[in-house]
Order: structure tokens, then sequence, then C-alpha cells
């Protein structure tokens, strides 16, 4: 694909101080829906911006953005899929060259961080002498670790020489692999980033004004001298046991951006940081972890199969039926996203006031961390409400379901709902596993059901699991899509099959995991097995994070579903009846595993992983050739925004492949 290029615009204007400043707006002439990215064209643009600017002898220089967006880093759509370590290097120095105008420019030269600035974008801004941000600006951070990259035009030796060694960690090495997390401008001026905050209102006034003001000696930018004791060294020791401790030695990037803040200490290292850019782009986990940003970006945003959304049915009103915790935080998703009516039903008071007080307990601590004013608290509590009756539901548009995972009382729940509600009314399922095609079968209106399937906790998992029925029609599927869309949720459509994908996949895997240890595996040898891939957590956490009653739930529908690929396991039904916790300390319940029974037949942690992988692989390619999904990516999209699959794998597929599974 051709580059999207980023002018540099120039301009100068009077702040009053006899002559007048260079001022270069980054603006790819889109709006903030294509965001300012750094390509070689948009490099080689910057250059000439400041040449120019130079030349003309100025106040000062600075660089700002077109509304809402400053940069977002590199034009991944110039990079190649395999690009040769030749190329690499060469965009290394491209980059380099361009923001070292700005680093060793005898005139001073400022960053205006007016919006959104990840990557390159930060870099630049890192190159200048100084720099404002905008309270406004939505997005900060350093991702490269998270692609398989480091910061590599000069962000990993200027960073931690300017806010020192323990904040350049953050930004660079933890923030990444905490799925991406952003730092906020207030953050960002307290870490020591930036010089001043203003406000977005007068935000490019302000900075001009504060730059002249520091040119002319009336305002002193005092910074903290960066410690370089031996702290340096024990901080950056403690970073690397903690992520050898969670990613197992996985991500390349991460240790490689590591060296790389150990060489900062003496002062920045670029050249060191170029080599390591090109080394690493040209790895597998690069590759995976580029083609992983795409899905997030692109293909989440335009889910495939989506019908017109113009067939969507306009929602203004929302029917929830069961008020737990799963109900309750579902009904405050839509609360906050939609700003309509929710209502929430269950089998007595009790329940539906538990339900309505988790509601507004959740908005009270929204205040409370003011991400939320008092005026729009006021107006949320005031549209939820709850009712015993299903009566509530006679004027709604979509009606959920989240009670039990038994298909009988889903089948009870809609009939009884059915008579209540109109014949346009959208009937939504958020079950996790059961069929929707049977769940809607005695209904009069089946081709109104679709199936939601959220993720747990609601508010904070991206991934939206659309399922279609057989009956499904399109109008009910739109709607689903167009509320999805509104919920900021990513959206897969998925064929209705058992456990759909998501669940699925996790159920062959650690099925698999668990197989092992019911036939003799040692049962830390079987927790350790995957530890080279790098995944968010061993099997034990993942177990004692859903709970072995649901593991064992959803193990006996899938053995129900295909006995010979998911075998019932006995030791997880000993584990969900024991009520022991799976955990203790972060490790193995001693207790717990006393209690295990196992064969003769034990397995090593390579033997294990091997079958884990071979059952994925095998899943996955039966699931494609179900139409479970449209394509393998689909299946890669729901493994990365469902369950936190880190982009090192490209989901999964691309890793099965490049080891020789698929």
């Amino acid at each position: 694909m051709s580059e999207l290029v980023t002018a540099s615009k120039l301009r100068f204007v009077n702040v009053g101080l006899g002559k007048p400043a260079a001022l270069i707006t980054l603006d790819n002439g889109f709006d903030h829906t294509k965001p300012n990215t750094f390509g070689p064209a948009g490099l080689s643009s910057l250059a000439s911006a400041v040449d120019e600017a130079l030349a003309a002898e100025p106040a000062f220089i600075a660089v700002t953005g077109k509304p809402y967006i400053f940069c977002v880093g590199f034009d991944l759509t110039t990079f190649n899929e395999t690009p040769t370590r030749e190329q690499a290097l060469e965009l290394g120095r491209m980059g380099h060259r361009a923001f070292a105008r700005l680093r060793e420019s005898t005139v001073p030269t400022f960053a205006f961080v007016n919006g959104a600035a990840m990557g390159g974008g930060l870099e630049v801004a890192l190159h200048c002498h100084y720099r404002t941000v905008s309270g406004g600006a939505a997005a900060l951070a350093l991702p490269e670790v998270l692609l398989g990259l480091i910061p590599g035009w000069g962000g990993s030796q200027l960073l931690p020489n300017l806010v020192g060694i323990l904040p350049a960690i953050q930004v660079i090495v933890q923030n990444p692999l905490m799925q991406n997390k952003m730092l906020r401008p207030k953050q960002a001026l307290e870490m020591g980033m930036f010089d001043k905050l203003f406000e977005p209102a007068d935000f490019l006034e302000s900075s001009l004004g504060w730059a002249a003001s520091v040119v002319s000696g009336q305002t002193a930018v005092d910074r903290p001298e960066v410690d370089r004791s031996e702290m340096w060294d024990a901080i950056l020791g403690f970073a690397r046991a903690e992520l050898d401790k969670r990613v197992h030695g996985a991500i390349p990037s991460a240790n490689k951006a590591l060296e790389l803040l150990a060489l900062a200490k003496e002062g920045p290292n670029f050249e060191a940081e170029i080599e390591a850019l090109a080394d690493l782009a040209v790895s597998p986990e690069a590759r995976n972890g580029l083609y992983a940003f795409d899905l997030v970006q692109r293909r989440a945003k335009k889910p495939v199969g989506a019908p017109s959304p113009g067939l969507a049915a306009e929602v203004t009103k929302v029917g929830i039926v069961g008020a737990g915790l799963m109900a309750a935080q579902i009904g405050l998703l839509f609360l906050r996203k939609l700003e309509v009516p929710v209502v929430l039903t269950d089998l007595d008071q009790e329940r539906v006031d538990k339900g309505l007080s988790y509601v507004h307990a959740e908005i009270d601590k929204l205040v409370s961390k003011k991400r939320l004013s008092a005026g729009k608290a006021a107006k949320l509590r005031r549209l939820v409400s709850g009712s015993v009756s299903k009566d509530a539901f006679a004027d709604a548009e979509l009606v959920i379901e989240a009670v039990f995972e038994e298909m009988s009382v889903k089948k009870r729940v809609w009939a009884e709902v059915e008579e209540i509600v109109s014949p346009e009314c959208i009937l939504a399922t958020n079950t996790s596993s059961l069929s929707i095609t049977e769940m809607a079968a005695d209904l009069k209106h089946p081709s109104r059901v679709v199936g939601l399937h959220f993720f747990n906790p609601v508010a904070v998992m991206p991934l939206l699991e659309i399922v279609r029925g057989e009956r499904t029609d399109d109008v009910a599927l739109a709607t689903a899509f167009a509320v999805g869309k509104k919920l900021g949720k990513s959206c897969v459509l998925v064929k209705d099959a058992p456990a759909f994908v998501a669940n699925r996949i996790f159920a062959r895997f650690l099925g698999t995991i668990w197989q092992s240890v019911d036939e003799g595996t040692p049962f830390d040898v079987a927790d350790r097995a995957l530890d080279p891939l790098g995944l968010p957590m061993r099997p034990s956490a993942f177990l004692s994070l859903v709970g072995a009653g649901v593991a064992a739930h959803v193990g006996a529908i899938m053995h129900d579903a295909y006995p010979d690929r998911f075998p019932l396991s006995p030791n997880m039904s000993i584990i969900a009846k024991s009520g022991l916790p799976i955990l203790v300390d972060d490790e193995p319940n001693p207790a717990l595993i006393e209690q295990l029974q196992q064969g003769d037949r034990p397995l090593t942690e390579e033997q294990v992983r091997d079958r884990a992988l071979k059952a994925l692989a095998e899943e996955i390619t039966i699931m494609l050739q179900e139409g479970v999904v449209a394509e393998a990516a689909d299946i890669d999209l729901c493994m990365i925004v469902g369950g936190g699959w880190p982009f090192h794998l490209g989901g999964i597929t691309p890793y099965l492949k490049q080891h020789g599974y698929l």
C-alpha cells in the first residue's frame, strides 16, 4: 500500500520577541479518523520543514499536530510483510536523521502535543528541547514492544535520560504488555515527560506564549537530575525478574528493550537502538505483532459478515432478564454507552435490589475517580430501574437474558418474555455455550433471537461474539452489530456451534492440559508447559479466574457435543467439588493437589505443550471447516481481544503455522 503522507506545514507566527517563531503543523489532510503517521515521505517533509525554518533564524521552532492528533507513529501500511534487515536498518536511520534536526538545533525547539502521540509521534516530541501537552490528549504511549519491536527513533534512549529508569520501564515495557495501556496527560506531566500542561480550548495560544517566555528567559524550566546510581541497575534487575516470571522469555522485544534501557544509563546510544530495531523487524514475533495490530485496528472495526447497518432497529429501552453480577455488569454497560432506560428483573425484590445496588455503586466509583460528572451520574441513576415482573419489558426494543446456563431455564424465560414484548423486539442471550437455535425453537418469532456473548469483566473485555442461529434474521443481526459498536466492543460474527469460538478454543486447549494431569503428569509440570508461549496466565491461574465449577460445566457441554475430542476430566470434578482455592500465594494449592487422582503415564513439559498445540491446531482446522467463523483471522481476533493472548503469537494461527502445527 502507498504511504498516506503526513505533510509538515510551516508558517511563521508573531510571538512578541522581535522575530517570529516557526510553527510546523503535522497534517495528512484528513480529519482525526485518519491519524497522522510518519512514513519515508512524511519524514522527508519534516526534515525539509525544519531546515527551512532554521534558515529563517526564528525565535524558536515548534511542532504541533492537526486537531486532536499530534502523530501516532510509523505508517504501518508502508512496512513490508517481510522486510529485509537492510530495509529496517535504513528506516531506523531515516527517522533518526529527521528527528535529530530538532534535538541538535541551536534554535530552541518545542513540541506542542495537542492530541494523541504514540510511537514515533511521541519520539519526535522527545527529540525537542521542551514539550507541552494538552489536557485533552487521549493517548500517549510507546507501544512498540507490544508489536514485537522497540521504540526505534530515540525513545529507548531519550526517555530514560529524561524521566529516569523506573518511569521509562513503565512506558516502554510494562504498559505495552498491559493491553497497550495509555498514559493520561497529567500522568505524563507528573512523570516529567512534559514541561507544561494546558487545557485544549486555548492550547496552541498558551503553548506559544509559554514558549516565548522560556526563550526570553522569563520562565525557567527545571528538571530533576536523573538518578544514575546503582539503583538504575537494581531496578532493571527487578524488572527482568518480573518479566521472566510473567512471560518466561517469550517476548524478545521486551528483553531487548530492557537491554537498551541498560545502555541508556551512560547516555543515548542511538546506533544500538537502530541495530536492535533492525534485528527485531525481521523476527516472526514482529510479523505476528503487526498482523495482530492490523486485526485489532481494522478487522475489529469492520466485522466480516455484518448486515447493512441500515437494517438495525432503533433501541430506546433495554431489558435485562436477571440481576446477578453478569446481568448487572451488562446493564451498567448499556446504561453508560447508550444512555437509554435499562430495567433489570429477577425472581424476587432482594435479587433486584442487589443488582441495582451494584450498578449504583459502580456509578459512584466512576464519579469518585472523576470519570463521570455528578450530572451525568444523576442521569444514569434515573435511567436504571428494577422489577420483579417482566411486564416492565413491554416497550423495550431489546431484551437480554443473563440467567443460569441451563437450556430449560432459558427457554422458559424466552417463552415468558415473548408474551409481553412486541413482535419486533430483539431477544438476545448471553449464553457462553448453549445453542441459540434450540433456545429459540419453540418461540413464535425465532428469527429475532441472537446471541450476544459478553466476556467477564464486561466493561473491560473488548470481545463480543455475535451468534447467528439458524433462523436469526438480518434485522436482529444488524441490531446486534449496531449495539455492539455503540458499546465499544470488537464484534465477531460466529456460527451457532457449541461454545462458539473463544470458549471452544480454551476448552480444547486447556482440556488437553488437564488430560495430561489425569494421566499422571505432575500438576506443576503441566502448569509450566505453556510458559514458552508467553500467555497471560498459566492454566492454574485461568482455572482460578473462571472457577472450576464453570470449567467443569463447559467441559461437560463440550463432551456431549464432541466426546472424542473433549474427554471429561475426573480431576476437574474433584477440584470443583473440593471447594478449595486453586491457588495459594499465586502457587498451586498443595492441599488440592493431594486430592488429585492420577494415572502412571507422566509427560514432560515439552510433550504436554506439543500435545496441546496439536489439539489446538486440529480444533481450529475443524472450526474453519464447519464455518464457525469466516476466516482464521476471526479466530485470532477472538483470542486477542477475548482471551488477552499476546500480539507476538498473532492471536494463534500464525504461531501454529510458524512451528509446523498448521
